[in-house]
């Protein structure tokens, strides 16, 4: 059993096998900070759950076998000395298994079965297949043995503690092969409808021609631009539960869910190749919308959560994403997305302004996507220069949209608000050389050594030239030989491994970058895209990385991650051709 190469190769302890449209995926990694010895089917629905490890054989001795894995988009291997064992994708909820003198030990992850949690194992009578039933999914997970032998089972109806599981070993022909299905409740018996080999080459084709929409212009000087396809390729789900819409989860480890303004991200990179699913990921955040005009904080597949919000980057975001469509949005898109952004706007304009006040407030650093910032540590309500500057291009947005689409009061209204509170931000918080945040409940005042200060920097032609020139000056103290750490290395509030208080994180990095460029600072722009595409061509997609080492931190297979690497190596590629 062979099959051409069909990606890039990477490590599953970094980034989970996995294909477009599935809530599953086989990883070592259970949970944050937990890994296993073992590859395990970790489900996305109800949460991140692992359900079944899988352990290939020795056929001779019946104990672990020693392999090596291989992965590749498309293709999943345990290679060993005797044999090996490969994993291949039918359909997003179906995967077949293919081994060849190995076998293979199926059980469930959880050993313990209470009346509320775990997973029940049974054999089912109507096809003899056999079925894993989790609690924790609210999902069942159907074995059937398509050739081979099943030459144990165990733990079949028992409660309580216990081993749950079944061995397949090689038939007669040295060889055996399995379908496991992720599935609701039931289902007609599976028959197999190709040959092994004939799935592993089409599991192949979906990703080849993903990347080929997204990054035709990759080349040897984008040389991570494949792989980094592919984290948001395979961490794509089909919709489900409050998932309206296809969507590119943050990951398909614990960071499993769609943020207010990680999507933005993952929208641009998509926007030139995949139109409609770039649209999918900007809208379905404002499908939860509530009634005040507030986005969720995050959306999964069976949570919304409304306690913080996200910074209102979505004026910005769809500024670029309209010019990175293929084609014009309609009219209806254009009222849809005017109204929604509308809508969100006076949110912040009304239930985050406290009366007679021009600028809106934060109400806690998660409000600002930059959780535990040092811009946060005097006070938790505080009105900062980086919400203004947002909430300025999102007004300027839709003073371009209602221009478009007949409103001319709409349009002198949003940009007169605009205007205003520009002036306000910069009367109220710029002291001459830098900006400062203020309390809203005791206008305190204070400044900070964290990035999040410099972010005005996104408003880019709008600021006046002396202060981007003072912002792009202070942004240059944060680079690194990795790129722009949140927290001055010099502070004594910077931490390594800090979240916002130290590491080098994705939409920072493209904010600063598009805004130093839009300002006409062309070369301290160049020089933060080539060191963090060259960042995460070292150490990939983490979701963030050690501002001094550029080892990636945390959930190591992050897609605002990848996305913003497509689109800084994009619009390298292209600036390189010109």
């Amino acid at each position: 059993m062979t099959a051409a190469r069909s990606g890039p190769y990477f490590s599953v302890h970094d980034i989970p096998f996995s294909t477009h449209g599935s809530w599953f995926g086989f990883s070592p990694v259970l949970a944050e900070r937990t890994r296993a010895e073992d590859l395990h089917l970790v489900s996305h629905q109800n949460g991140m759950h692992a359900v079944l490890r899988l352990v290939p054989q020795d056929a001779a001795t019946g104990e672990r076998a020693e392999t090596r894995i291989e992965a590749a988009p498309g293709l999943l291997s345990w290679i060993g000395e005797r044999g090996r064992v490969a994993l291949a994708y039918e359909t997003p909820d179906t995967v077949r298994v293919h081994g060849e003198r190995l076998g293979l030990r199926v059980t469930a992850a959880a050993k313990d079965l209470t009346p509320f949690s775990g997973t029940y194992f049974y054999r089912d009578p109507v096809d003899n297949a056999h079925i894993f039933t989790s609690y924790e999914t609210g999902r069942r997970y159907r074995i059937t043995v398509l050739s081979g032998t099943v030459t144990e089972v165990s733990g079949a109806q028992a409660l309580g503690t216990g081993d749950r599981g079944l061995t397949v070993t090689a038939g007669p022909d040295g060889s055996w092969e399995v379908a496991v299905e992720e599935l609701d409740s039931a289902r007609r018996p599976y028959r197999p409808s190709a040959a092994f080999g004939e799935i592993m080459e089409a599991a192949r084709r979906p990703f080849a021609e993903f990347v080929d929409a997204v990054a035709p212009w990759r080349s040897s000087d984008t040389p991570a631009a494949e792989l980094a396809a592919y984290v948001v390729w395979s961490a794509t789900v089909r919709p489900a539960g409050l998932v309206t819409r296809p969507a590119v989860l943050m990951s398909k480890h614990w960071m499993d869910k769609v943020w207010s303004w990680d999507h933005c991200f993952n929208a641009l990179a998509l926007a030139p190749g995949h139109p409609q699913l770039a649209w999918d990921q900007f809208s379905l955040p404002f499908d939860h919308q509530d009634e005040t005009g507030s986005l969720p904080d995050s959306v999964t597949h069976s949570e919304v959560l409304y306690n913080f919000v996200k910074p209102p980057i979505h004026g910005w975001t769809l500024s670029h994403l309209r010019r990175r469509l293929p084609t014009p949005l309609s009219r209806k898109d254009l009222v849809e997305v005017y109204g929604r952004l509308a809508r969100w706007t006076d949110f912040w304009l009304t239930a985050r302004r406290a009366p007679g006040v021009a600028l809106p407030h934060y109400q806690h650093g998660n409000d600002s996507g930059w959780d535990n910032a040092t811009t946060f540590d005097p006070e938790r309500v505080v009105v900062t220069a980086d919400l203004a500057a947002f909430l300025v291009l999102q007004l300027r947005e839709l003073a371009v949209l209602a221009d478009e689409l007949d409103q001319p009061d709409d349009a002198r209204r949003w940009t007169r608000t605009a205007e205003d509170t520009q002036a306000a931000m910069l009367d109220e918080l710029w002291t001459g050389e830098r900006f400062m945040a203020r309390g809203a409940d005791s206008a305190a005042t204070w400044a900070s050594s964290s990035l999040l200060d410099l972010m005005p920097m996104a408003l880019g032609e709008h600021l006046p030239e002396h202060v981007g020139k003072a912002l792009a000056a202070r942004i240059e103290a944060h680079l690194t030989p990795y790129g722009l750490a949140t927290e001055l290395p010099t502070s004594p509030h910077y931490l390594s491994d800090g979240y916002w208080r130290g590491p080098i994180w994705a939409p920072a990095t493209v904010l600063i970058e598009d805004g130093l460029r839009r300002a006409g600072h062309h070369r301290l722009a160049d020089d933060i895209s080539a060191r963090f595409r060259a960042l995460c061509e070292t150490h990939g997609f983490a979701e963030n990385f050690d501002a001094l080492t550029g080892t990636g931190l945390r959930d190591r297979a992050y897609t605002w991650t990848a996305s913003s690497y497509l689109l800084l190596a994009e619009a390298h590629a292209h600036r390189h051709s010109r």
